[in-house]
């Protein structure tokens, strides 16, 4: 069964263990997520489950998701994602997810939104190095040269070449996070390290595409 549960970053503390050592911990609030929909490849061309988490209030939902969730026979839900499955019959609509699907040791793989960071310089968006501050230079934080370009009068920038622009705010997912404790009681996951985005934002946790180190 596909291991995968919605939550809410909570931010970073640190615990110990029984050796004594100090681990660096994101808090993550979870716990029950609703299925909200089951997606079939005969149907939809492709086996996932939409499930929902985070209170919301009614006034707040808009005529077709009231809809979708009547449908389905649960109350409205804030955050909704969908989770890939190798068979459909995996969860069925209206079930419950707990924390206690993972366990301390789990690897898990942690996708969320960014933090913005407005607009930025190559240097610190790209990791660009900057020119010499003395000897006459008078390029110091520029982008430089931006390489060929398509000649001619229509003569413009390549797309996706690094230059200076918005910086974050996108979606990112990492890797092989390890699970350090499991809270059923409060619904916690203690997940080691840092997850992207700050705090009270929405995040997926699922068990990891990288079990294995290459």
């Amino acid at each position: 069964m596909a291991k995968a549960i919605l939550g809410r970053k909570l931010g970073m503390t640190q615990i110990f263990t029984e050796e004594g050592k100090v681990v660096p911990v994101t808090v993550i609030l979870s716990g029950n997520n609703v299925v909200i929909q089951n997606k079939t490849e005969e149907k939809d061309g492709y086996n996932a489950v939409q499930i929902g988490f985070g209170e919301v209030k009614e006034q707040r939902v808009n005529k077709p998701l009231k809809g979708h969730f009547e449908k389905a026979g649960v109350k409205p839900l804030k955050f909704l994602r969908e989770v890939r499955l190798k068979a459909a019959s995996e969860y069925k609509v209206g079930d419950t997810i707990g924390v206690d699907i993972f366990a301390a040791g789990d690897l898990v793989d942690v996708t969320g939104t960014s933090k913005g960071k407005g607009f930025a310089g190559g240097i610190k968006r790209h990791n660009f190095a900057r020119g010499p501050m003395g000897h006459g230079s008078k390029s110091h934080r520029e982008p430089g040269s931006t390489g060929s370009m398509i000649s001619g009068p229509g003569g413009r920038v390549l797309k996706g070449k690094k230059l200076p622009g918005r910086m974050g705010g996108e979606r990112v997912t990492v890797q092989r996070l390890t699970v350090v404790k499991v809270d059923t009681n409060r619904n916690l996951l203690l997940i080691k390290g840092a997850v992207p985005g700050p705090k009270k934002s929405f995040v997926v946790i699922k068990e990891t595409v990288k079990p294995k180190k290459n």
